[in-house]
């Protein structure tokens, strides 16, 4: 019975880093540059940050089709039967690529009523909609490159999606700088609109460069039959109750985004600034947890248990590790961070007051990503699911709403954040130590 070792885990685990780090670095960019535009900044940044919700909710919901590919992906890899789901892959592509086009069709039809639940109005809703109208298109290419992230990391390679990753973070960040700004002579200052192409090509480049990975790297193709794979019924479940956690889990970022947004235009983009960098340091401790999601996968698959809850225990060391380090560096960097994003004064005045509670934050958090990728990978989706609607509806929410009556306005959107985390990650603690 091999052991897994540390060098084990970080091959998946560190390329899975800075591969998952790359979205919200672009989405950081995005904010930190348009912050900076003298024409509104405050209400571009508010508009860009809302867009940036709305569709981290998006793609959050639609990945679960990764989770799932890949947990079992990794199982079929541990019980050596590849074979028997090389018809299953090209069907869950195509559904991908449906799914996709018809929510952008929908979305953008009715971009000005979504953005109107999330309380924006007069310019920033005038700039929401503008953005989003542009970046929507997106979302077709991001749910094919993540489904084929999926496939990549449930054949125990995260390597692959750590290079076209970063490939689409470099785009993404010099088309910023030049579409957004413009270059004197050469191209007109495109402002807001500047950066929604530029994540749009960006997200276009990834998803070419991953179908190429995956017809000359993995033992699939796209190869598309008519007979529909009866593992399809598995895959359809294990995602339809991950898309109903992470509906769950993304109520509690709109409300908390229409309850930013109630409290005046400073206090959306101080919102906007904190889920920035709370976002950051989610993919970045999530690397561990997709390393979780791979090895819990095959390990399950060829039914060793032993190191499985071995793993479980080296995964949350080090991820704490990871958590504990970003939190000190949040402590040290504190008034630097929040001049990144902003000059307003107003803004980053209420910035400072409240940073502390994201600090809080990432130690509770390590926990809770880590068992989530564990369990993804064990296909105990039902379970995430469950608790995911306990913490949401039954904890955050009841506390969001308290807090708020009692006047606490952002202090208390980010204490009923807190509160919601710790229970995710006590939850699925207690689960997987008495089932394991």
């Amino acid at each position: 019975m091999k052991k897994i070792s540390f060098k084990t885990i970080n091959k998946l685990a560190i390329p899975s880093i800075l591969a998952g780090i790359i979205e919200p670095v672009i989405s950081i960019t995005d904010t930190a540059i348009i912050g900076h535009v003298k024409v509104f900044p405050t209400e571009s940044l508010a508009a860009v940050g809302l867009v940036g919700s709305f569709m981290s909710a998006l793609f959050w919901i639609l990945a679960q089709t990764k989770n799932a590919i890949s947990s079992i992906v990794s199982q079929h890899l541990g019980a050596k039967k590849l074979e028997q789901i090389k018809t299953l892959i090209p069907q869950v592509l195509f559904m991908n690529m449906l799914l996709g086009i018809v929510l952008v069709f929908l979305t953008r039809i009715f971009a000005r009523e979504i953005f109107e639940l999330y309380a924006a109005k007069d310019r920033i809703l005038d700039f929401s909609v503008s953005y989003y109208s542009i970046r929507v298109f997106g979302l077709i290419f991001t749910l094919i490159t993540f489904t084929l992230f999926g496939i990549f990391r449930g054949l125990q390679n995260t390597y692959w999606a750590m290079l076209i990753s970063f490939t689409g973070g470099i785009i993404n960040i010099v088309l910023d700088y030049v579409l957004v700004y413009g270059i004197p002579g050469l191209i007109n200052p495109m402002h807001i609109k500047g950066a929604a192409w530029a994540s749009l090509i960006a997200q276009l480049v990834m998803m070419i460069s991953a179908i190429a990975v995956f017809l000359r790297k993995t033992p699939f193709d796209l190869h598309l039959v008519r007979q529909i794979h009866p593992v399809i019924k598995r895959f359809l479940s294990m995602t339809g109750n991950l898309i109903i956690r992470t509906i769950a889990l993304n109520t509690a970022i709109f409300l908390s985004n229409r309850y930013a947004t109630s409290y005046g235009k400073n206090a959306i983009a101080v919102h906007v600034i904190l889920t920035n960098i709370w976002l950051f340091t989610t993919f970045f401790l999530d690397g561990y947890a997709d390393a979780g999601n791979s090895l819990a996968g095959k390990l399950y698959g060829e039914k060793d248990f032993l190191n499985l809850k071995r793993l479980a225990g080296k995964l949350l060391r080090y991820s704490e590790f990871v958590a504990l380090g970003l939190a000190l560096v949040f402590m040290i960097f504190y008034k630097p961070i929040g001049l990144l994003f902003t000059n307003e004064p107003e803004v980053i005045k209420l910035y400072e007051k409240i940073f502390w509670l994201v600090i809080l934050m990432q130690p509770v958090g390590a926990v809770a990503f880590i068992f989530d990728g564990i369990f993804k990978g064990l296909g105990w989706v039902k379970f995430l699911r469950n608790m995911q609607l306990v913490a949401t509806f039954v904890v955050f929410i009841p506390a969001l709403l308290i807090l708020d009556a009692y006047g606490l306005q952002l202090y208390g959107v980010w204490t009923a954040f807190l509160l919601w985390m710790a229970v995710r990650a006590g939850s699925l603690w207690w689960r997987f130590e008495t089932s394991t």
